[in-house]
């Protein structure tokens, strides 16, 4: 940094020997000295001097005004804001209550629906159906909760048995005998099948009219003979395939296999080559 740059940040009086000149003459001219020519530049500078004082005095005014206005504005913006604050904190209180008004009300419904599944459970629940005997409508003992069951065992023990038991027991052959009854007039579901059978002939020059009439001269009980065809095998010589319904308990394909080879001179081989299972009532 240069001397003339110090020197111009410093806070220097430069004119100081213009103004101690222009005050002394000001005072010789007060006390009465002649000096007319250099009164002249003295009131000049003393103007000078006072409008200097006027303007710096006037500066200090407006820079205080300044600041005061400045100040005044400042608080004013403090205090609007304030009050816009304490505005939305109200506001704030008030969502803040309802939120917590409308929670109360969502925990009251959620404990009425917590509630409500077994009192409905309750009331959809089917009535204990109430058995027959003889067209005469028996009561049955509804279950009770436990702890009621608990107390009335300890209120209500009979050590000596009595007349309901007996009833109960007795309540209970009979509708046990009725139902042995029951079942027993019921028709028997019957298991039956549906068999394809293949009857080859020993040579083409086998009669398959009197070997159909073999087959078919095989009767037992549970056994149905269907529909028959001759199907071609090779070679000239034809089989016979006829459909027979059975009862499995009664009936089966060993049983008939076994029973037609027994026409030896007409039959070579039996075989099924279809097999389908039914229930009959």
């Amino acid at each position: 940094m240069s001397a003339v740059d110090f020197l111009a940040k410093e806070k220097i009086w430069f004119d100081k020997p213009r103004y101690d000149e222009a005050e002394r003459r000001f005072y010789e001219h007060m006390n009465g000295s002649p000096q007319p020519t250099k009164d002249a530049g003295a009131n000049t500078i003393l103007q000078d001097i006072a409008r200097a004082r006027e303007n710096i005095q006037k500066s200090l005014a407006g820079s205080t005004g300044s600041s005061i206005s400045s100040s005044s504005a400042d608080h004013g913006e403090l205090v609007s804001r304030v009050k816009s604050l304490e505005l939305e904190n109200q506001s704030l209180h008030k969502v803040v209550e309802n939120l917590r008004a409308a929670l109360s009300k969502l925990e009251c419904r959620v404990a009425v629906l917590e509630k409500s599944p077994a009192a409905v459970s309750q009331a959809s629940a089917p009535a204990p159906s109430v058995p027959y005997t003889n067209g005469t409508a028996v009561q049955q003992k509804t279950s009770t909760p436990a702890k009621e069951e608990e107390e009335e065992d300890d209120d209500d023990i009979d050590l000596f048995g009595s007349d309901e038991d007996e009833e109960a027991e007795k309540l209970k052959e009979q509708r046990l005998k009725e139902y042995a009854e029951k079942k027993a007039k019921k028709p028997a579901i019957i298991a039956k099948s549906s068999i394809l059978l293949d009857v080859k002939p020993w040579d083409d020059e086998t009669d398959m009219a009197k070997l159909e009439e073999c087959v078919r001269s095989v009767q037992a009980d549970g056994l149905l003979w269907g529909t028959s065809k001759l199907v071609p095998v090779g070679y000239g010589i034809k089989k016979l395939q006829i459909a027979c319904v059975v009862e499995d308990d009664k009936v089966g394909t060993d049983m008939l296999e076994e029973e037609i080879t027994k026409f030896e001179d007409y039959v070579s081989l039996v075989q099924h080559s279809y097999f389908c299972k039914a229930l009959v009532q």
